[in-house]
């Protein structure tokens, strides 16, 4: 849109009163249409990575606590792993099968190799929880770049939008509140998409990477029993 179609819009709006959020849209420039139509696309994927990312969180939590309760129950764990290698595992029933199926491999492959055992069973645990946490901090990232780069791709479409504004007050020669205030706001209405994509974007992204944490630490923990469980078979069996 030119300055001078600019002006007879601005005007017309005026006149007319107020502005929606469409028309604000409608009314832009085409570079601001862009910038638009890119925030919003941004803020759509990011809320459906939230809810993806909540869903998925909540399962490795509850799986946990479901292992958890399973391990300390006093269930033989040769039993425990037939049960779970059955089927498909998540979180810390990934490590536990992961460990003893190289506990098995090591065992029955090899007695006298006794001494290396820990360490490879420590290395297939310590491979499966980046694993297991690599898919959950899967998309994180895009939340972090939207948080950090939407206010600006907003600023950016405010200022062209200002800039065109100010074109458009010059050709018309016509300074007064009807005519600079539609133009305005529709530059600002970019700021507003950028900060609607980037609060939810910043505000999750540092919720999940909390859970994040909570949840290595669960596995490193577990690990850590696992292997002084390992440590104390290997002195039984030398």
């Amino acid at each position: 849109m030119n300055p001078t179609d600019l002006v007879k819009v601005q005007m017309t709006a005026g006149n007319h009163g107020g502005f929606s959020f469409i028309e604000l849209f409608l009314q832009a420039n085409i570079v601001v249409k862009c910038v638009m139509v890119g925030l919003l696309l941004a803020s759509v994927w990011s809320w459906a990575i939230i809810i993806e990312k909540q869903f998925a969180f909540r399962r490795a939590r509850r799986e946990a606590d479901r292992f958890e309760q399973m391990f300390w129950s006093g269930q033989s764990l040769d039993e425990l792993y037939t049960g779970l290698s059955r089927g498909q595992t998540f979180s810390m029933a990934s490590l536990f099968v992961a460990a003893m199926r190289e506990w098995k491999r090591s065992v029955e492959g090899n007695v006298r190799a006794l001494g290396g055992i820990q360490l490879r069973v420590e290395k297939v645990m310590d491979v499966t929880i980046n694993r297991e946490m690599e898919t959950l901090d899967r998309r994180l990232l895009f939340l972090a770049n939207v948080a950090s780069a939407a206010p600006f791709i907003g600023l950016f479409g405010t200022v062209i939008g200002i800039m065109t504004t100010f074109q458009a007050i010059a050709t018309s020669k016509n300074t007064s509140l009807a005519v600079v205030a539609p133009g305005i706001s529709e530059a600002l209405f970019a700021t507003a998409i950028g900060l609607l994509a980037a609060i939810p974007a910043q505000i999750f992204y540092n919720h999940f990477t909390a859970k994040s944490s909570q949840i290595s630490q669960r596995l490193e923990a577990f690990a850590d029993e696992f292997s002084a469980i390992v440590s104390r078979q290997i002195d039984v069996r030398t």
